[in-house]
């Protein structure tokens, strides 16, 4: 557990680069959590702040990124969440009932640590998993935390990654390495270059939601996205 603990220690490093107000908005002339580009309501009736995104490349092709459920399925979910996020939380139960009832989905999960030191911790473990286990262990992984009540930092994601078979002398080595790092800061900043400022927030085509929607308004969301690749159809 002492060495568990430096997965911890090791990313409050990180965290001042990550969690800073410089690193989370000072390239952000905008607030985009007050804009919606598109008329989507949420399952409550709630507004749902989204913005069109230009992205450089597939997210999909980046280190630390996960894709499950159907790898050519024509309707892709792009997940930005934070392991200690209790929408995060919420939505993973719904998303996961999704991926159960539509084999054309594609979910695509980018770790987004930036709800603090524990985030870190865990998060470094998390993107140990990506790298030395299968897509089905980590979303086993993904399931398995946000299952649980409470914080996760790094000792509580090594004891899960633990139970699903994978080496925990391998998952602290990598998650303490500078290429983990490397790969954190790299997910963090296209988050916060994106201008998603929520957890959980989605891209769907090339609009970034930010928040939470509820299952039946991001069902219709990604649904319409397939149906004529736009979020409204």
């Amino acid at each position: 557990m002492t060495k568990a603990f430096a997965l911890v220690m090791a990313g409050a490093l990180a965290a001042a680069a990550l969690l800073t107000p410089t690193a989370r908005g000072a390239a952000q002339p905008r607030d985009p959590s007050t804009e919606s580009e598109y008329p989507l309501r949420g399952d409550e009736g709630q507004r749902l702040p989204n913005h069109a995104v230009k992205l450089l490349g597939p997210i999909d092709r980046l280190p630390g990124v996960v894709t499950v459920g159907n790898p050519k399925g024509k309707e892709t979910l792009v997940e930005f969440y934070d392991l200690n996020c209790p929408y995060c939380r919420l939505a993973a139960a719904d998303i996961g009932e999704m991926l159960r009832r539509d084999p054309q989905l594609r979910l695509v999960l980018v770790p987004y640590p930036v709800l603090g030191i524990a985030s870190i911790g865990a998060g470094r473990v998390e993107l140990a998993v990506a790298k030395l286990g299968t897509p089905e262990q980590f979303y086993d992984f993904h399931r398995r935390v946000f299952a649980q009540r409470g914080t996760t930092d790094g000792p509580r994601a090594l004891e899960i990654a633990r139970g699903l078979g994978l080496d925990s002398h391998g998952l602290i080595a990598l998650g303490d390495s500078e290429q983990i790092t490397h790969t954190m800061k790299n997910l963090v900043n296209l988050g916060n270059s994106l201008g998603l400022v929520a957890t959980p927030s989605f891209i769907v085509g090339n609009v970034a939601i930010l928040g939470y929607p509820g299952p039946h308004a991001l069902q219709t969301i990604v649904a319409a996205a397939g149906n004529c690749s736009k979020v409204v159809c």
